[in-house]
């Protein structure tokens, strides 16, 4: 008989470029030997140079996904990224309450790296009040894990401060990632203990994405049966090999070479 493979569900918005959101992801699950599911979020007008609108999917939609996969499928792991609206953050919330899932990561998408809103004030105060607790792992970068916190990150303690405030809003596990900061480091927070992974500055114009990729790579080795600690290394070292492997796309801030590892056709 065929093997089987874990099943990862990436919720998340579409983006046309495919550096970020659902094909991005499927791109990362396969690279990780899964299988990929998905539910989108929104939809929008983007490309390597930035988001110009964004188009949220109904929350009636995202529901009725979401249930209809379950009742299909048998999730190893659940990745979380863009949502888009309040309506999708409910519904969302609402799904997580009543069908618990297993390895749920939360990437907490607000901002695109060009600037533009990808959640509105009351999907954030969602996200905040309800989504944190209802996951196993929440990834910020340091602007997100502020924004949630009003905690100023720039170093290594305000990791920990944010961290803090972030275990005081329900979460149970957090990692920050810094790799934009002078000296990059992520940084895991777990039972009251901080694990610390540096990295080296790579220097390229082809980072976009590399949130998404980051936390669907942990859903993915969580899926595969590693423990967190390990997880949140090895999508570490996924994330700086595809930047240091991707090759140019388009004209602003290209993607990831999300399948840097599968032999090139």
């Amino acid at each position: 008989m065929p093997e089987t493979r874990p099943i990862v569900l990436s919720i998340s918005g579409y983006d046309p470029s495919s550096g970020a959101g659902v094909t991005a992801d499927i791109k990362t699950i396969a690279a990780h030997g899964c299988f990929g599911v998905t539910c989108i979020t929104a939809l929008t007008v983007q490309s390597t140079q930035g988001v110009s609108r964004v188009e949220p999917v109904s929350g009636k939609t995202v529901a009725e996904t979401l249930a209809t996969l379950t009742a299909d499928v048998q999730l190893a792991a659940v990745k979380i990224g863009m949502l888009g609206s309040a309506e999708v953050a409910e519904a969302l919330a609402d799904f997580l309450e009543g069908r618990r899932q297993r390895n749920v990561v939360l990437d907490p998408v607000i901002t695109s790296s060009s600037g533009a809103d990808l959640l509105d004030k009351a999907g954030v105060a969602i996200l905040r009040d309800r989504l944190i607790r209802l996951v196993d792992v929440i990834t910020p970068n340091v602007d997100e894990a502020a924004a949630l916190t009003g905690v100023a990150v720039s170093d290594l303690a305000g990791m920990q401060k944010a961290a803090a405030a972030l275990h005081e809003l329900g979460a149970h596990a957090v990692v920050i990632t810094g790799g934009h900061l002078k000296e990059p480091v992520d940084m895991l927070s777990l039972g009251g203990k901080f694990t610390r992974y540096k990295s080296k500055k790579i220097e390229s114009t082809s980072t976009h994405g590399t949130g998404c990729a980051f936390a669907t790579s942990l859903a993915c080795n969580l899926a595969r049966g590693f423990e967190l600690r390990d997880s949140v290394h090895v999508a570490g070292q996924y994330v700086r090999r595809a930047i240091e492997r991707a090759y140019r796309v388009g004209k602003g801030r290209g993607p990831i070479h999300h399948l840097y590892g599968m032999r090139e056709a």
